[in-house]
Order: C-alpha cells, then structure tokens, then sequence
C-alpha cells in the first residue's frame, strides 16, 4: 500500500507555508524579479543525423543531447533514453498561462529517433508534461518504457499510458538494450517535494536515476535541495564503481537552476556551488548541468549559470571540462567504460 505521504531522508519536509509563498511573491512584485537574462540561451542545430544513426548503432556511442530544462537525451549501453519530458510552451497546467519557454526544444518531439526509456524524477509540471508524455506514449514503433517514483503510475495510466514500472528509493529495473545485455535503473533518493495541486503535496515520491550499463554509468539528479543523499548513492555503488571496474558515473546530470532567493529554495534547489559538491558527493567524472536556461521559475535569472558555473567550480577545484554545460541542441559524445 502506497504511503499517505513521502518523506525525504534528512529532512522532513521542504514544504514551505502559504505564508512562506505569498511573502516571496510580493518581494519578487516589488523587486522586479528574476531580471532579464543578459545572455541569451546558447542554442545549436540539433545533429539529428548522429543522433538517429546512433540509436540504430551497434554499439552505441555514449552521447547526451540537452532538448532544455531537464529533458536530455541520453544515448547508451543499447537505449535511448529521455529523462523529464516537457515540450510544451509553458511549465503549466494550461498553456495560457504560467512560465513560458525562451526557446524551442533542441529536438521537436516528431524529429526524436525511437525513445526506449522515459525516467521521471517526479511529477511537477515542468518536469512531468501532459502533453509530451501522451505524445511519446503514441511514438511509430511503440510506446517507450515509463519508468516513474511510486504514486505516478497511477496518473499515467489515467491518459491510457501503461507501459510503466513505478518504483521505490533504491529499488531497481532491469532493462535490456538492443544488444540484449541488462542496463539497471535504481531510482535514488533525493530531497524535493511532489504535487500538481494543492490537494495533492508529496503523495507521489520523488528521486534520481543511477543508469548502470555494462559499458556506460550515468546519473540523473532529478529536482533536489543539498543532502546527504548524494554520498549515500556514492556508498551504495561503490562496490561497483572501483576502478578496476571502470570508476564512478562517466556522467551526472546535475539541475542547477531556480535557486533564488535561498531563504525560499533552499531546502529544495542546489545553488551552483552545492551542484558541484554534488559532482564531487557522486565521483562522477564529468557533469552537465540541466535546469537551467528555459523557464524563469525563481528569483535568479536563467542565464546565471553562464556566468556564475566557472567561480563555483574554481572554489571547489573542479575543472572546466569535468562540469560543463550544453546549449540547447547540443551533443557532447563520451568515452565508454571498460567492459568487465
């Protein structure tokens, strides 16, 4: 039986008071806030040539393609994968009104090769999408694998999707790939909050992806404030990821937008600085950023991340090249691990 709510680990709840909402709304009204971006997004041609061909390719070349916000495509082990699908206008539950896109996705949703996997961190609107899901539900060649937290299964099922799997933190799926051989989806715990109403607070879970292939591990941090649960997932996989085996994540997918004002978000939106302790927390080798650049959700403009990332990885001695960001459209291909 599904919980009457979800908690997370070290802390109770993020959850701010009605009070907490109307104060932060009228300091942004008297502030003019999130300011205009003095960059625009960066956006490029999306390689689709690559992009098909590696769908269809044995092997398959790790790739990430970043389509906005949180939605990337991620190639590899045998699977292409899309992690929280909106392709929508607005991040709303109509599209009259509500935070609205500064710009296309990378990909439109017609022009994406076969998608065999969709992971769902959680269910707010902007990373949950009625409208895409549906779509991606009545892809030409059958629908993708939902892979979801407990709760929102249900809620896909609704619309008539019911090619879904829902599970617990720390609970795995086995997937094959088109070479046959398993890839793990282990949904991780994270710190955040769920809902689509008000009716409905935290009783749907909520959490990342760890993606384990026999030639490629990759990580999905899904909404999350800083915790420990990051150096939990760390401990957890690191029988698996000795170097022997091929080392940590070849990559992590780390949100790190809409963290302003801190009094308000941070319980439930790493800063740029607790993104990159986050890259640390997991050993990944390398991380991009997500969440970042398409909808104003917060106080901080959606461009921050252009001019803040390189001071925040400077103060933690991380490298240019070992947490980077994409434009949209963008394609960066990776390494795969040696295969034990």
């Amino acid at each position: 039986m599904a919980k009457k709510e979800f908690r997370n680990n070290y802390i109770e709840s993020v959850t701010k008071s009605l009070g907490d909402v109307l104060r932060w709304q009228l300091q942004r009204i008297r502030d003019g806030l999130p300011p205009k971006p003095r960059l625009p997004t960066p956006q490029v041609t999306a390689d689709l040539d690559f992009i098909r061909r590696n769908a269809l390719a044995g092997p398959m070349t790790p790739a990430v393609t970043w389509i906005g916000h949180a939605t990337m495509l991620v190639q590899a082990s045998g699977l292409t994968v899309l992690t929280d699908p909106i392709f929508s206008t607005r991040a709303s539950p109509v599209q009259f009104l509500g935070p609205a896109r500064a710009q296309r996705p990378g990909i439109a949703l017609e022009d994406l090769p076969h998608i065999d996997v969709v992971a769902i961190s959680h269910n707010h609107y902007d990373h949950l999408d009625r409208a895409s899901v549906r779509v991606l539900a009545n892809q030409p060649g059958g629908a993708p694998l939902f892979l979801v937290p407990l709760g929102v299964k249900s809620w896909l099922n609704e619309l008539g999707i019911t090619h879904t799997v829902e599970l617990d933190w720390w609970e795995a799926h086995v997937h094959a790939g088109a070479d046959r051989r398993p890839v793990e989806f282990l949904l991780t715990p994270a710190q955040h909050w769920s809902g689509r109403s008000l009716s409905d607070r935290n009783k749907t879970l909520w959490g990342g992806w760890a993606v384990l292939g026999a030639d490629f591990h990759w990580y999905f941090t899904g909404d999350t404030g800083y915790s420990k649960d990051f150096k939990d997932v760390r401990e957890r996989l690191a029988a698996r990821h000795t170097p022997e085996q091929g080392g940590g994540f070849d990559i992590a997918l780390i949100a790190v937008g809409a963290c302003l004002p801190r009094w308000f978000m941070k319980d439930q939106h790493v800063d740029l600085a607790e993104a990159v302790q986050i890259h640390l927390d997991l050993g990944a080798k390398r991380s991009v950023g997500v969440h970042w650049g398409t909808f104003a959700l917060a106080d901080d403009p959606i461009d921050q991340p252009l001019h803040d990332l390189a001071a925040a990885r400077s103060d933690k001695g991380v490298a240019e090249a070992a947490f980077f960001l994409l434009p949209v459209g963008g394609t960066r291909q990776l390494p795969r691990r040696e295969e034990k």
